[in-house]
């Protein structure tokens, strides 16, 4: 209770021109500071002081920011995901054995590489990949070499992009071969490429440059960035199913019955207040977190005899997923963890 009283939480900083991640290496830079000095507070619930280390805990964002501070380059990457190596080709993904693996906890993916066992993504990794793509834009194509790499590991940086831009560019102007005029050679053009790389980070190095958390002491960004439940779930799957649901039942005339039967549920018990029928069949489209998570717990009941059984048995599966995933606390972790992975993998 005490850690979500006011005086917990502690606005730092907000630019309209600074990016996330150059905020972030601010962050990180105050933090690491007072971990190695400490800090001495006062603790109103004992009346002493106390002495404070601070450490990261976890980064929370919606999906497309928690991609870019794990330096993920999004859903179009053949490897999509900011914590694992699930993928592969499109053509592999698209197959059945391929589709399948993007289920399966532990298993086997294919490249145009041998297969490889899947397993976590590290800071570490993230950092070295990074640091090839500089080395790739050191050579001839470097543009379409770099896209490549970013589709192929799924690793994009966007605190380094300018810097990285500047170098393919630059690349581009040296390669090209004006009219009478002879082009450089390959290596002079390498060394051209390096010394404008160390004008650009200034007596930096390419470590300082790139995301600052992928080097930040007692944080492995890649699971320390939980799922952002409210726009995967919620504004995710439960939206999307509520749009196809409601598509079937108007095609087949029966809003009004849905109204009704809607309206029939007994909201003081469910502790729902959120199931007005009225302005839910009216704003169908337009509706709220509220909303979806109150539906999610009503909807096989409402809906049982209106629509094919295979969309009450989905109905019946998020169910069970909302009450998993909002869970206020958890007795048996183990116990918990793999009654939710079942629920999750049976949608």
């Amino acid at each position: 209770e005490m850690l979500d009283q006011e005086f917990h939480v502690h606005f730092i900083s907000s630019s309209p021109h600074a990016s996330p991640m150059e905020l972030m290496r601010a962050v990180k830079e105050s933090i690491m500071r007072a971990a190695e000095t400490g800090m001495i507070a006062w603790d109103c619930r004992d009346e002493e002081e106390v002495f404070l280390i601070p450490n990261g805990l976890f980064h929370t964002g919606d999906n497309p920011m928690q991609a870019e501070i794990c330096s993920q380059g999004g859903l179009n990457c053949n490897y999509f995901c900011r914590t694992c190596h699930v993928g592969g080709t499109k053509d592999y993904k698209e197959s059945d054995s391929g589709y399948c693996t993007l289920f399966e906890v532990h298993a086997f993916h294919s490249t145009v590489f041998e297969p490889v066992p899947r397993s976590l993504r590290t800071p570490a990794e993230m950092a070295n990949v990074i640091k090839n793509q500089f080395s790739i834009a050191m050579l001839p194509g470097a543009a379409e070499k770099v896209k490549t790499s970013v589709s192929m590991t799924g690793v994009w940086d966007t605190l380094s992009l300018n810097i990285l831009q500047k170098l393919i560019e630059m690349g581009k102007r040296l390669h090209k071969c004006g009219t009478g005029s002879t082009p450089m050679q390959e290596p002079d053009v390498k060394m051209e490429l390096e010394v404008e790389l160390a004008t650009l980070l200034d007596g930096q190095t390419l470590d300082d440059m790139i995301n600052p958390l992928l080097g930040m002491t007692g944080v492995n960004i890649h699971l320390d960035t939980p799922t952002e439940i409210l726009h995967t779930i919620l504004l995710g799957v439960v939206k999307y199913f509520w749009g196809q649901t409601i598509f079937l039942i108007e095609k087949a005339k029966l809003l009004k019955i849905f109204h009704s039967c809607l309206d029939s549920i007994e909201r003081e018990v469910l502790n729902a207040p959120s199931l007005n029928a009225d302005y839910i069949c009216n704003y169908k489209g337009s509706l709220i977190r509220k909303h979806f998570k109150s539906l999610a717990q009503v909807m096989p009941f409402v809906i049982y005899d209106l629509v094919p059984q295979s969309v009450v048995d989905g109905w019946t599966i998020i169910g069970e997923l909302v009450v998993f995933l909002w869970h206020m606390q958890i007795d048996n972790l183990e116990v918990y963890l793999v009654s939710s992975i079942n629920v999750i993998l049976l949608c």
